[in-house]
């Protein structure tokens, strides 16, 4: 597969984005299956039918992006760390879905790929952020959220979707051969209109807000069973 994304990449004009996608999918589906992971899905109707928007999840692990990605049905990138994306399945994932790196350490470099984000989902592209950054062994825990990122919905003046995921960090954690089942939640969107008044960080905090209260909801009725 390593080899025909290398095609994909020399050729660009041979293959439409959705085809791109489509392959990307094709690459992470069969990490997950080989990963023994299976994901379940809910909110789905959360998700806006039409135009761009950016979808804001808490971050776990290396499966992550995985699970959310695998299941859109229309092409979506990523925004991912740099030195997580230059993984070698990382970078050809990125590269056929049109994704862009972040640069933690360098804050000029981080405000130009920012608005570049920002203007392609201006355009209509839908994109996957974590605000967190990266991960450690957070586990189901959230960690502090980045207001910066979110300067991608101000300028593109679209939809905001938290996304909570729950046992994320099991999957592809190579610690064990078990099957794992992770948990996907698309909770309701905050349109343009609803956060265009706030500052980032309030912004920030409502969108970790919604995902926390998701998570707390989850793990609750866990332990009540």
């Amino acid at each position: 597969m390593i080899f025909r994304e290398k095609y994909y990449h020399k050729h660009p004009e041979k293959y439409s984005k959705e085809q791109r996608f489509k392959f990307a999918k094709k690459i992470m589906l069969h990490m997950k299956n080989r990963g023994r992971v299976k994901t379940d899905y809910y909110g789905r109707e959360n998700l806006p039918k039409e135009g761009g928007y950016i979808l804001y999840s808490n971050h776990q692990g290396k499966y992550d992006a995985i699970g959310i990605l695998t299941d859109q049905k229309e092409p979506c990138s990523v925004l991912m760390e740099r030195k997580q994306g230059s993984r070698i399945v990382a970078k050809q994932v990125l590269r056929l879905t049109g994704s862009e790196t972040l640069d933690l350490d360098n804050p000029k470099s981080q405000i130009t790929t920012l608005k570049k984000v920002a203007e392609q989902v201006a355009e209509g592209r839908r994109y996957l952020i974590f605000p967190e950054g990266k991960w450690g062994d957070n586990k189901n825990t959230l960690q502090k959220f980045n207001a910066g990122c979110f300067r991608c919905s101000f300028d593109s003046k679209t939809p905001v979707v938290p996304v909570a995921i729950v046992d994320s960090y099991k999957g592809l954690n190579g610690n064990s051969l078990r099957k794992v089942t992770t948990q996907v939640h698309y909770l309701k969107p905050i349109p343009y209109e609803e956060y265009k008044d706030l500052r980032k960080n309030e912004l920030c905090d409502l969108v970790k807000e919604r995902i926390q209260n998701k998570l707390d909801e989850v793990l609750k009725k866990r332990l009540e069973k």
